[in-house]
């Protein structure tokens, strides 16, 4: 038996004026998930626990089997843990986004943010923005005074790493949730060593405004990766071992180091493509040919991931979210299900959105999302001929404790 998760991150969302009323599920042409709904067990689920911020890292902790509530330490640590980061106690870690701030005259702190990514900035030009960055003289210096050290990503996520700092009573803020807004409310507070943060973040916008990365950006049409942005703060987090506890070897394929950190933190193997971006412009067949490969190979589990839908959603592209739903069904889990009948073994898939992501405010929502829950071996299933949407998963089971579900896949 092979056991295998798909994650379509952001996917589901809430009704959407501008496509008529429907959620971009509704909306988009999903044949291959609709079926798998129609035969298998259709309903929804709470992945972040209420009281507790909805984000990848707590609903991709709850998919894994792990609840939030007890494991959760912050989201960075989980995402240097994927970049090859090890935290000692008293280690801090955060999540360094690079950010695009509005042009103009206004000081630092009356710019709005206008994209949590640096306008989705690509792999070779973030890692030469930030080497750049660190390679300045005044900025070193407020990052030796601060006790802070950098981990670069070939993307807009980067980890910084403080030691032996006090952050108790830190308020740092994910920059997704408040794209077009004025940063100046939304700056990290709350503790003294908040001030160090600012300091730098301002002091990077000095550097990296006028950077002839950005000018090109800017000529080209782009928005440009002028900013850094300190969030998900955290400390060293442990997991229980994933094969000890549910008897499975297993691997996780995702373009984001968050869920690279989750895996590697529950024991178990984490890989990408050349071409897993974590934008609309992934390689979708070739990780899903990558995930056949690996359970070819004898494992017994793993994990698709796919970033898009949620990208797009902070983007504010629905146009591209719905792309994302479509070519995850038709590109991805298509070619997933025709490869698991070909290999010839019983197979279990679960599917579902992380969390939502509104297309209304371009930030996460914690509110239950629809699964399915797929048996090759039974054609019939309970889904009573419902698509995958959100309302129609309302209509089956509900399950409240989103880190019990993984239970309900490894049922035979």
């Amino acid at each position: 038996m092979k056991y295998v998760i798909v994650i379509g991150d952001g996917m589901a969302d809430n009704p959407v004026p501008e496509l008529g009323g429907k959620t971009p599920l509704e909306y988009s042409n999903i044949p291959v998930m609709d079926m798998l709904a129609q035969k298998g067990e259709l309903g929804s689920v709470r992945t972040v626990p209420e009281g507790l911020a909805p984000g990848s890292d707590t609903a991709i902790l709850s998919i894994f089997g792990y609840d939030p509530r007890k494991y959760y330490s912050g989201r960075s640590p989980l995402e240097a843990a994927g970049s090859g980061v090890a935290l000692a106690d008293g280690d801090v870690s955060y999540r360094c986004n690079m950010v695009a701030l509005e042009d103009g005259d206004m000081p630092y702190r009356d710019r709005k943010i206008l994209s949590h990514s640096g306008g989705s900035i690509e792999g070779e030009s973030a890692i030469a923005l930030m080497k750049d960055l660190l390679a300045d003289r005044r900025f070193q210096e407020s990052a030796a005074r601060n006790q802070m050290s950098f981990h670069l990503n070939p993307s807009f996520r980067h980890i910084a790493l403080q030691k032996g700092v006090d952050i108790r009573g830190l308020v740092a803020i994910p920059p997704h949730d408040h794209l077009g807004e004025v940063i100046g409310g939304y700056l990290p507070g709350g503790c003294a060593m908040a001030a160090g943060l600012v300091e730098m973040m301002e002091l990077a916008h000095e550097i990296l405004d006028r950077h002839p990365i950005n000018e090109a950006r800017r000529a080209e049409g782009k928005l440009p990766a002028n900013g850094i942005w300190f969030w998900a703060e955290g400390t060293a987090i442990a997991l229980p071992d994933f094969r000890a506890r549910h008897h499975k070897t297993g691997f996780v394929m995702s373009a984001v180091p968050l869920v690279w950190g989750i895996g590697a933190l529950a024991g178990l193997k984490y890989a990408t493509v050349p071409g897993a971006t974590g934008e609309l412009d992934t390689d979708y067949e070739g990780k899903t040919d990558a995930v056949l490969e690996g359970l070819a190979a004898g494992a017994d589990f793993a994990v698709l991931h796919i970033e898009a839908p949620d990208e797009c959603t902070h983007n504010g592209d629905t146009e591209g979210k719905i792309q994302a739903i479509e070519w995850l069904d038709s590109r991805c889990i298509a070619r997933l299900v025709e490869g698991l009948d070909k290999q010839g073994e019983d197979y279990r898939l679960l599917i579902l959105s992380d969390h939502k992501t509104l297309t209304s405010t371009r930030g996460h929502d914690g509110e239950p999302v629809p699964y399915i829950l797929y048996d090759s071996r039974n054609s019939a299933g309970s889904g009573g001929g419902l698509a995958y949407t959100e309302t129609e998963g309302e209509k089956g089971p509900f399950l409240a404790e989103g880190h019990e579900l993984i239970e309900g896949l490894f049922a035979i």
